[in-house]
């Protein structure tokens, strides 16, 4: 099995920080949008360097999301910065009707998703984001796993042309995918071969996938492990090939199983190849308040968790 080091952690949302200051540089239509929180954002580079481009907009969600649809219009590329929760649940009719209707070319850039936003609460620990703009036509969904995915990510999404939905995260994780990786939309990372079982993970999950690998083959049990970081379109071929060798998968995400990438999953597996499937993901709860650590352990979203699902969907081959 290759072994992944973490070269020392770091919040994804700083990952999108990075990536949006080059993006500063690079590209002169780049322009961002925040809802008073441009620190939390990692905004503020952009902001200092590029005043004529960034725009407060407040605590006004569904205003920004109108303006950033607008200024597509003059061939500008917006980057909307706010929370997960205020990204889609506050303004899901303004994403709809004004962007996603549209398909206009907005980059909907959202931080401290999950669980892991810790301390503040179910009220600001939205697990139910991914199903809401996965079923929007259209919609580009992406959900990355460490700092340099996600500035990799934030990168390539300024080429997309459409609406985007780029998750991460407020915690400090493991950062170990290449710092000079290229990032393609749609395209599944495998990070580990074998054929005993299937692993495709997710966001803050992938590191943990891959800590259950290492305890999975302690035991004899040969783990493939697929990075999925792009969760609509979803890579349905790296999924089929690898079931087929393996027969059998664990989805984990930071996410209600309800609507987000375990269900995208079930659905190629049950159009194209029936598969035993184990769902490591919230069941359909809210979330509480307490340290990312604790939470992720609490609602059975760690190595541990995936390595119990693996035990299950083992004995169902």
């Amino acid at each position: 099995m290759k072994k992944y080091i973490d070269t020392g952690k770091k919040d994804t949302r700083s990952g999108f920080g990075a990536g949006l200051t080059e993006l500063g540089k690079t590209n002169p239509n780049v322009v961002a949008l925040c809802a008073d929180l441009t620190g939390s954002l990692k905004m503020n580079d952009f902001e200092n360097n590029h005043p004529g481009r960034f725009f407060q907009i407040g605590i006004a969600e569904a205003n920004m999301m109108g303006i950033a649809a607008g200024l597509t219009i003059g061939g500008k590329i917006p980057f909307t910065g706010t929370f997960a929760n205020f990204s889609t649940g506050r303004v899901y009719d303004q994403i709809r009707q004004s962007i996603a209707y549209s398909h206009k070319n907005v980059k909907i850039c959202a931080s401290h998703a999950g669980v892991t936003l810790g301390e503040d609460g179910a009220t600001h620990q939205i697990l139910e984001d991914i199903g809401l703009m996965k079923m929007l036509p259209g919609m580009t969904v992406i959900n990355t796993c460490d700092y340099n995915q996600t500035k990799a990510a934030t990168l390539a999404v300024a080429e997309h042309h459409g609406p985007v939905y780029l998750r991460f995260g407020r915690p400090k994780v493991a950062n170990f995918t290449p710092e000079d990786q290229k990032f393609e939309i749609g395209k599944a990372i495998m990070l580990n071969k074998g054929s005993d079982i299937t692993i495709v993970a997710t966001g803050h999950l992938v590191w943990e996938a891959l800590l259950a690998a290492e305890t999975l083959e302690e035991k004899g049990i040969s783990a493939e492990v697929i990075n999925i970081h792009t969760i609509k379109p979803l890579d349905d071929e790296a999924i089929l090939a690898s079931v087929k060798k393996t027969g059998c998968i664990v989805t984990a995400e930071e996410h209600n199983h309800l609507g987000g990438l375990g269900e995208s999953v079930a659905r190629v597996l049950a159009t194209h190849h029936p598969t035993p499937q184990e769902f490591v993901a919230t069941n359909d709860t809210f979330g509480e308040s307490g340290t990312p650590a604790q939470l992720m352990k609490k609602y059975d979203l760690d190595a541990e968790a995936i390595v119990n699902a693996a035990k299950k969907v083992l004995a169902r081959k």
